[in-house]
């Protein structure tokens, strides 16, 4: 089994203000990668979630691709 990114960096936090670290789990189109083709475990799914949601809302990160 994969393990999960977060838990192997030993990241407790997932901040909003790095994007370049969030686009790695957005898709071409802006969606957020569904867990099991990112392999993140759930805890760090949700956090991630909700960091792409508050990086979008402060245009961080685009809500829609074009």
């Amino acid at each position: 089994m994969i393990q999960c990114f977060f838990c192997s960096q030993n990241l407790k936090e997932i901040d909003y203000k790095e994007p370049e670290l969030l686009k790695r789990f957005v898709s071409g189109q802006a969606k957020i990668i569904d867990p099991q083709h990112s392999a993140i475990c759930a805890k760090h799914q949700r956090a991630l979630a909700q960091a792409i949601k508050r990086a979008r809302f402060l245009a961080l990160l685009p809500y829609v691709r074009k």
